[in-house]
């Protein structure tokens, strides 16, 4: 059915690709962390100046949102591995043999190698998409914070000139011919686009 097919392409989405490449930013962003633990910079609420913090403080408030959205993400993950196979059109099972839904879903928990089972109501995993909309949720937190931490990033390397110039981004392509020395926050700009 229809319905599990969209289970099985998230859930293998999800697991094979998001959650490595966020745990992958994750631990990036813990070893800057640690890295830059002592160096001060200003903090600032508002855009406004505040109180000192280091620049690896603030680095841990990324980890930090990371791992929530993380534990969001995964905590999806035993909903999104339930499938509505076996159901038939309303969720009564009716015309099917007895058994057959377990051994499905066995059939493609094996196939797979992923955790699929039945679900324990096929008239909720048919008639609605909850799991595929706690899972966009979860994917929403992590986009939201990869979106803060990304405007931050830009913010603090804004320059040359007048700009805040806390932190030197890399130069991935040529800067601007009238303007010597500007870099354009190209990784920061591709994932606000997430």
């Amino acid at each position: 059915t229809f319905p599990t097919g969209m289970h099985i392409a998230a859930y293998k989405s999800v697991v094979e690709n998001t959650i490595p490449g966020v745990e992958k930013l994750i631990d990036t962003l813990a070893a800057k962390s640690a890295a830059f633990m002592n160096v001060v910079k200003i903090g600032r609420t508002h855009l406004m100046d505040a109180t000192p913090l280091t620049l690896g403080q603030e680095l841990s408030g990324y980890v930090a949102q990371l791992n929530y959205g993380l534990k969001a993400l995964k905590n999806t993950l035993a909903h999104l591995s339930e499938v509505a196979l076996g159901g038939t059109a309303v969720g009564t099972g009716l015309n099917t043999p007895d058994g057959y839904d377990t051994k499905v879903a066995s059939y493609i928990a094996q196939f797979t190698g992923m955790p699929f089972v039945t679900a324990a109501n096929k008239f909720e995993a048919l008639a609605s998409h909850d799991a595929i909309v706690e899972t966009h949720g979860a994917l929403k937190q992590l986009a939201v914070s990869l979106n803060k931490i990304a405007n931050d990033v830009r913010m603090m390397a804004s320059g040359p000139r007048s700009g805040i110039g806390e932190i030197l981004i890399p130069e991935n392509e040529p800067g601007s011919s009238i303007m010597p020395g500007k870099v354009t926050p190209t990784q920061c700009e591709a994932l606000t686009m997430v």
